[in-house]
């Protein structure tokens, strides 16, 4: 056995504990079909969202973690239920009139809003593909509407009619008493008017699916394969489930009660349920559910335009029992705790390096190139900068990293990049200096003096010891009194960096200009 398969079946980093479920569920080696399934279902009556991308992420992290421990081959499909009728227009498209005139039809039968493709599901399917593929998910894309049309689930369409009753049983006690009387597993689609109707159905005959229902006053004898039929979404997870032999599925936490649901008319099938566990909602900030139809909270592109994919992953690995907000301001800390995780990575003897976020993020060691300052730092930068380019910041750390060029720290590159923006959109225009007041005003005159008494290539640590000296002798009551007026009177924030750090890289000259100005004002 390998050092890392030995350390992964003890390893208490989530991703293992979930994989050891697998494990246990074969233990004699690979099931008939050859393979274990991971699935992740998405609903396309929204845009997609960074929970439908979470989803598939940590699904992976699972399946990546089962690798390690096992030979067995793995396959992931992430499901579209594209079939499901539309129940309400979202908030955040356009053509909203247009789609109103189609609410209940399935989303694939919906032209799209957009103007881009054949239907509104086709539209969102593609977004989703096109974020999974962003950021190389090794998936199966399959469309509900897809299975349903072509008889792929024609098998367990039959299963469901022969149990009708049984899946009945389990989920009429669910239901308040007025849905009692209308509730059916299985939803027809009109042929008159393409609506998937939530109506009563009587079974004729399971060996040809035939069904009966009334619509729209009149009896209609159809059958529910080819697509004329859906199931409701709890039965349709339990016989995609059975159907397709799916082994590991998460699930938000406000789906555990479909979860049980779920499970039962999966064993009323003659399945098995697959594995997974429920994990806790992103919050906006408002502390809100992020909803796709709502369109609050953060969309993936608004993250990466300020920060790079590794700090989003970061993110959504870390606590997944846990709800978190999900806003633009945590941004900047999830770059330097990636990039703090990364940096220990590789010191770690193998059992910290697996419960190490970046080792899953990366699915094994991460790149080797280090960074040499912090985001927290660059973003303090370019605030005091104001507008700036690329090749001015540079010009900064050339001063302050030895050999600091776009090619020897490529990620750096690419980090200035995203603090620039972040800076231009959410830090300059919050920045405002105040003067100094009381004995901070001699305070900084000491510091001016100081730093005019150090030589121009001056360290960090030496310029850190001066500024705490300062603090420690300049009368104030703590330095954190004394670091936050450094802070608003000099970068004219209430919290900032380390400032013999900023100092080294923003330049003596340059800050002793900066103390110039705020003494202007006192």
């Amino acid at each position: 056995m390998s050092e890392l398969r030995a350390a992964a079946l003890e390893s208490k980093a989530w991703p293992y504990e979930e994989a050891r479920k697998l494990l246990k569920r074969y233990p004699n080696g690979a099931p008939e079909k050859g393979y274990v399934l991971f699935e992740t279902g998405y609903g396309p009556s929204g845009l997609p969202h960074i929970g439908t991308f979470n989803e598939v992420l940590r699904t992976t992290m699972v399946r990546r973690a089962f690798e390690a421990l096992s030979d067995i081959p793995t396959r992931l499909i992430a499901f579209s239920d594209d079939m499901d009728g539309l129940r309400k227009v979202p908030d955040n498209v356009p053509n909203k009139e247009m789609l109103a005139q189609h609410l209940g039809k399935p989303l694939t039968r919906i032209p799209d809003p957009f103007g881009t493709h054949d239907s509104f599901a086709a539209h969102n399917n593609a977004l989703l593909r096109e974020f999974l593929d962003r950021f190389g998910f090794d998936y199966e894309f399959v469309s509900s509407t897809d299975y349903y049309a072509d008889g792929t689930f024609d098998d367990a369409l039959k299963n469901v009619l022969r149990h009708y009753q049984g899946i009945m049983d389990v989920m009429l006690p669910t239901l308040r008493k007025e849905r009692q009387a209308t509730y059916s597993p299985v939803l027809p689609i009109s042929p008159k008017s393409g609506v998937v109707l939530q109506v009563p159905i009587e079974v004729l005959d399971p060996g040809t699916g035939m069904i009966a229902f009334e619509d729209e006053g009149e009896r209609i004898e159809q059958s529910i394969l080819g697509g004329r039929a859906k199931l409701q979404w709890k039965v349709d997870w339990a016989m995609r489930w059975v159907a397709l032999g799916v082994d590991y599925e998460m699930a938000g936490k406000d789906l555990i009660d479909s979860v049980v649901q779920s499970s039962k008319i999966a064993r009323v099938l003659g399945g098995k349920p697959p594995e997974g566990f429920n994990y806790e909602m992103f919050l906006d900030e408002k502390g809100e559910k992020i909803s796709k139809s709502k369109g609050n909270g953060l969309s993936l592109e608004q993250w990466l335009t300020y920060g790079p994919d590794e700090s989003l992953a970061f993110y959504i690995y870390r606590e997944p029992k846990k709800a978190k907000a999900l806003h633009l301001g945590l941004i900047p800390r999830a770059v330097d705790d990636y990039w703090q995780f990364r940096g220990n990575y590789a010191e770690q003897p193998i059992a910290q390096r697996l419960g190490n976020p970046v080792h899953h993020i990366h699915n094994g060691p991460p790149p080797a190139e280090t960074l040499p300052v912090t985001f927290g730092l660059l973003l303090n930068l370019v605030g005091v900068m104001g507008e700036a380019t690329k090749e001015q910041v540079w010009g900064y750390l050339a001063n302050y990293v030895p050999d600091a060029t776009p090619e020897t720290y490529p990620a750096l590159d690419n980090l200035i990049g995203y603090a620039l923006a972040y800076a231009r959109d959410f830090v300059t225009p919050t920045l405002k200096k105040r003067p100094p007041v009381g004995i901070e005003i001699e305070a900084l005159r000491r510091l001016d003096a100081e730093l005019a008494g150090l030589p121009a290539d001056a360290s960090a640590d030496e310029i850190q010891n001066l500024v705490y000296e300062i603090g420690k002798t300049g009368g104030f009551e703590n330095l954190r009194d004394w670091f936050k007026a450094l802070y608003e009177t000099l970068l004219g924030s209430e919290q900032g960096p380390r400032m013999g750090s900023f100092i080294a890289l923003y330049g003596i000259d340059n800050s002793r200009m900066l103390i110039a100005e705020a003494l202007a004002k006192a």
